[in-house]
């Protein structure tokens, strides 16, 4: 029989930053963006959601309408049943990749919170991330 001796020695663990992929939530429902806003708010209603993912005939994610976003659409004054969610999403809004971690994610975020869509390659939503600081 043959002895080993075995040497212990510390290691000094590194976190792995996570990435997005692994703390994003469910997308929630998708919607096209010529859906009309009373629509879109019965979509939420019945879904008990407060944010829907807008996408282009494409299928490509365009950005994001909360119900409190919506909900200030109709109340204002300029407000017609002809106001599509294309109207009113923001062409400029910020999306991630799911493979940033976290940290890159709330540094590349103007604001560093609230919902961003989370996007593939080819711009489809995964999924969403909130950022909070």
């Amino acid at each position: 029989m043959t002895l080993v001796q075995l040497q212990t020695r510390s290691v000094s663990v590194q976190p792995v930053p996570s990435t997005v992929a692994d703390v994003m939530d469910a997308a929630g429902p998708q919607v096209w963006y010529d859906m009309t806003v009373e629509v879109a708010l019965s979509v939420m209603a019945a879904a008990g959601t407060e944010h829907l993912v807008v996408c282009d005939e494409d299928a490509r994610c365009v950005g994001l309408v909360t119900q409190a976003r919506l909900t200030a659409v109709r109340g204002s004054s300029g407000y017609t049943d002809r106001i599509r969610l294309g109207d009113i999403t923001d062409a400029g809004e910020s999306f991630v990749s799911p493979l940033a971690t976290r940290a890159e994610a709330e540094g590349a975020m103007p604001h560093g919170h609230g919902l961003v869509p989370v996007v593939d390659e080819h711009g489809s939503a995964l999924g969403l991330l909130v950022l909070s600081r």
